[in-house]
């Protein structure tokens, strides 16, 4: 079921960039609502995915399509005319104790996701997966990896996003240890390993999707880890 705004078709940016027509799961969450709120104020157009009931939760502007993120048949046919698929579903708060939920939540509505896009003849996809290797959540390794490789499978042309923690309200645990991080950076025999796990912050991993969205791979798949999202995508 689907309400809201629907929005035109491409169009030009004053900024010169082309507006897109994007399609969100996991809006309602800790990056959805921050990044479909930056993308209404650029220009284009935001079609989320919600829970019967969380639709008042998604930033003004954006046009709901009530469904389960879980089950593409619910929401599969709401996804065209985008050209841009945003995939955020995932466990909250992610923990070696939650590894079953990975599989359950994660790992299926990434199923159900890339089935929707496909039916829609997305030409984009965006994932947000994790940094790896690392010593630690292998269970939630495994599931992003499965991710990613369903979706190179797919054939659609597509963004990984690999940051390994994200930091921001309520997100804070790691943020003591950032002069380890930065120590470590320096030394040769740690240097990839910390730049790969380091934390970014919630603007960082904002302004990072925001270009993704804008600058979609023409072919083939195109990986952004943490020194990528540090940058902004650029």
């Amino acid at each position: 079921r689907q309400s809201g705004p629907i929005g035109a078709a491409q169009r030009t940016l004053e900024f010169g960039m082309t507006a897109r027509n994007i399609f969100v799961t996991g809006g309602t969450g800790y990056l959805g609502r921050p990044l479909i709120s930056q993308l209404l104020a650029r220009g284009h157009t935001v079609r989320a995915l919600a829970r019967p009931g969380s639709e008042r939760h998604l930033p003004a502007g954006s046009a709901v399509v009530t469904g389960n993120a879980l089950d593409d048949a619910t929401f599969a046919t709401a996804v065209a005319p985008s050209d841009t698929f945003v995939h955020l579903i995932g466990t909250p708060h992610p923990s070696p104790a939650k590894a079953q939920q990975f599989r359950d939540v994660d790992l299926v509505s990434v199923q159900a996701a890339v089935a929707a896009a496909r039916h829609a003849w997305v030409s984009h996809f965006v994932y947000l997966s994790v940094a790896y290797p690392a010593p630690i959540m292998q269970a939630y390794i495994d599931v992003r990896r499965e991710g990613e490789a369903l979706i190179r499978s797919s054939g659609m042309p597509a963004t990984f996003l690999r940051p390994f923690y994200v930091l921001g309200p309520g997100h804070w645990w790691p943020y003591p240890l950032l002069p380890v991080f930065t120590l470590l950076r320096l030394l040769p025999a740690t240097r990839d390993s910390a730049g790969r796990l380091g934390p970014v912050t919630l603007r960082q991993m904002i302004r990072a999707l925001v270009f993704a969205v804008e600058n979609p791979p023409r072919a083939g798949v195109r990986e952004m880890n943490a020194p990528d999202i540090k940058r902004g995508g650029s």
